[in-house]
């Protein structure tokens, strides 16, 4: 059995044209509920931000911005962005918008007044959605350092945490019996890499959701930040058969707002007109979802969690208008969207018969495609919401880029390579899926820190939505309704939640302004909101901390 976690927000509505005016009114009642709780928090953190923000002035000065064309370039300060939201109360902490992208960090783009933006208003009269037409989407701007530390220029930032202070800090809290009869625990210093507190830092336990951390690695790693997933509609020659060709995008939606994901209702007008193009108003409708090999279904079964495992689904095949969280599934994902997509064309003027499974040739004419956003926004989006469907669907597309088997354990496989790639501490691991949902899935916290420590490096970029999708503390995602009246803003990690198993892992500032990254595991639990509240007075103690 799967303790389903949290119910993150709803996404906000896209097409913003100026984030400032869409959230305006949100922001002003939110503040008006968390402003007694938080006051307190950034009356503490307001002078320390002070400094830093002075201190960092000359490093952002020496910062090359990335080059133009390329969707997410972070500078490492950007995991950082929860301390800026607790010293902005709410103004600057809303959840992440329509399309992936933080409110905060878009607001800071504004404010700049730089172009892009993960809302990129993309067209919808067209099939063209590669980077290179004309209504592509533009860049999106790159988010300012907000952390001294991270550049290793002299700041007033103090030097990381004592290990043995941490240790008097961190012992008691861990031998908690909420936290069951086994619990690892490990702190890295994000700046150097250091290992600043480590207890069975080795030690491989389920890992439960923050698996997905290790996923988004992967696929960033393989993929990268930039990379879109196309789903195409294609004419066999010399006949009337039309292959709808599942593509892996678990965003792929048929609501009339699409909310900047990719469109089922456009690629059936794009299709319609192509065909009446070519004189055909009859068709032969087939659907193609061989890109993935092996079971779809997931070793824990029918699951609210989980909808089968298919490159060709319309929201995640849910069953209500959900967008996040448990919700009945249909049987059969791509079977469903083909007959959705049999529908739209039917109102276009095309009529098809009862869709089934095929495989397009190679000889097959494309008449029109559709993307989904780039792979970051995809990533934090999965990271956010806790989204298995995209972590599987993930998982899936590392395997298929590094030319694996696109099964359970081919992704697994997949999944283990890249990370090695990264020369990441892999002693234990385990990968028996891509969302945490496999209870075989095996990972140490000193990985964990590890994966959060590199996605943070200045080297890897592309790799910075596994660190600005994480949930923050009190405001978004499965950490919406927790931390309230603690680390709240401060604090940004990935949940993990199975029967038993209770796991946190993320960032946090502490009172030094200092950024370490932290991952908590344990096993054996019997009460999990009891285990839930143990780790995070773990992780606030690590916000409280200078620790000398």
């Amino acid at each position: 059995m799967v303790v389903p976690e949290l119910r993150p927000w709803r996404a906000a509505r896209p097409h913003v044209v100026r984030v400032a005016d869409a959230v305006r009114p949100r922001l002003a009642r939110a503040a008006g509920i968390v402003r007694p709780r938080l006051a307190r928090v950034a009356a503490a953190a307001e002078p320390r931000v002070a400094r830093l923000t002075q201190a960092a002035k000359p490093q952002l000065a020496r910062i090359t911005r990335p080059k133009a064309d390329r969707t997410w370039q972070y500078t490492a300060g950007a995991a950082t962005a929860g301390l800026a939201l607790a010293v902005g109360v709410v103004t600057a902490a809303g959840p992440w918008d329509s399309t992936g992208q933080r409110t905060a960090e878009r607001q800071r783009a504004a404010a700049l007044e730089r172009t892009g933006g993960a809302d990129h208003g993309r067209t919808t009269d067209g099939s063209d959605t590669s980077d290179t037409a004309a209504d592509a989407p533009r860049p999106a701007p790159s988010a300012a350092s907000v952390l001294a530390g991270l550049g290793g220029a002299t700041t007033t930032v103090k030097s990381a945490p004592a290990t043995t202070a941490l240790a008097r800090v961190l012992d008691p809290l861990l031998t908690d019996p909420a936290l069951g009869t086994r619990r690892t625990a490990a702190v890295v210093d994000m700046a150097t890499g250091n290992l600043l507190y480590g207890s069975g830092a080795d030690e491989a336990l389920t890992p439960a959701s923050t698996t997905k951390i290790a996923t988004a690695v992967a696929a960033l790693t393989a993929m990268g930040a930039d990379h879109r997933l196309t789903t195409r509609v294609a004419l066999e020659p010399g006949t009337k058969e039309v292959v709808l060709v599942g593509g892996g995008d678990p965003t792929l939606t048929a609501r009339a707002d699409a909310q900047g994901f990719a469109s089922l209702r456009t690629l059936a007008a794009a299709t319609a007109t192509a065909l009446k193009k070519r004189g055909i108003t009859q068709a032969t409708l087939s659907y193609d979802t061989t890109l993935y090999a092996g079971s779809e279904f997931h070793p824990i079964g029918v699951n609210p969690n989980l909808a089968r495992v298919t490159p060709l689904t319309a929201d995640e095949g849910r069953t209500d208008d959900s967008t996040s969280g448990p919700a009945a599934r249909v049987p059969d994902p791509a079977a469903d969207a083909a007959s959705t997509f049999a529908d739209f064309l039917r109102a276009q003027g095309v009529k098809t018969t009862a869709p089934g499974p095929s495989k397009a040739t190679a000889r097959a004419e494309t008449l029109a495609t559709v993307s989904s956003p780039p792979l970051s926004t995809l990533v934090e989006r999965m990271l956010t919401n806790s989204d298995n469907d995209i972590a599987e669907a993930l998982a899936r597309q590392t395997a298929v880029a590094t030319g694996v088997r696109a099964d359970f354990a081919g992704a697994g496989k997949a999944i283990r390579a890249q990370l090695s790639r990264l020369g990441l501490p892999m002693t234990g691991a385990e990968f028996r899926d891509g969302s945490g949902l496999d209870r075989g899935d095996r990972l140490t916290a000193n990985l964990l820190t590890a994966l959060l420590a590199k996605a943070g490096d200045p080297a890897h970029p592309d790799l910075r939505p596994a660190l600005t999708g994480l949930p923050v503390a009190g405001f978004t995602g499965t950490l919406s309704t927790r931390y309230t009246d603690g680390a709240a803003g401060i604090v940004r990690a990935k949940t993990g939640t199975l029967t038993g198993v209770n796991t946190l892992a993320g960032t946090v500032v502490d009172q030094d302004g200092r950024l370490l990254a932290f991952a908590l595991l344990t096993s054996n639990t019997t009460d999990p909101f009891s285990a839930q509240s143990a780790l995070d007075r773990a992780a606030t103690a690590l916000a409280a901390c200078g620790c000398r």
